[in-house]
């Protein structure tokens, strides 16, 4: 099924280990730009449901795609939301968009193959998925549950550290 929000608990827990060097928002877009194939195949009936954009030479050229255009639906979606504002804007950089989109496409890749019979992620090279069943789609979503559950408890810890910093006393009183 397209646009599952299974993958956003890897994401999460990347977001939670890198802070600003990772923008989930990126991250998410991708794995919305990854599912976009599949759910023209759905809709039209025609196709290969997961086809080239699960590929890793697929899922590339839309890493590329996502980070550029991810970088500004990000931006103004945090302005959206209220997280950032339109006098101060919260800039993710290029090189942070990239590294997002690229870790969201291939972690899609991966996943998707570990889990769908009709991925063919080293297409052309091989039709082989070597991937398919490495563990159960069971422990899979239970990695994704885990994972998003431990991304979100270091971020609000890491976050709430920030805001609450220790005082030092002043020993020479």
């Amino acid at each position: 099924m397209p646009f599952t929000p299974f993958h956003m608990g890897s994401g999460i827990l990347i977001k939670a280990l890198l802070q600003g060097s990772f923008s989930l928002m990126v991250f998410g877009w991708s794995q919305i730009v990854m599912d976009i194939q599949p759910l023209w195949v759905l809709i039209n009936g025609h196709g290969h449901l997961h086809g080239f954009s699960h590929t890793f030479i697929g899922g590339s050229i839309l890493a590329v795609v996502s980070a550029f255009t991810g970088k500004y639906l990000s931006e103004f979606g945090l302005i959206l939301l209220g997280i950032s504002n339109a006098s101060q804007p919260i800039k993710i950089s290029r090189l942070v968009a990239f590294v997002s989109a690229f870790v969201g496409c291939f972690s899609h890749v991966v996943f998707d193959s570990i889990m769908h019979s009709d991925v063919q992620p080293f297409y052309p090279i091989t039709l082989n998925n070597p991937m398919l069943g490495f563990i159960t789609v069971n422990s899979l979503h239970k990695f994704f549950l885990y994972s998003g559950l431990v991304g979100a408890t270091i971020f609000y810890l890491v976050q709430w550290r920030n805001r609450h910093p220790n005082k030092k006393i002043n020993q020479d009183k």
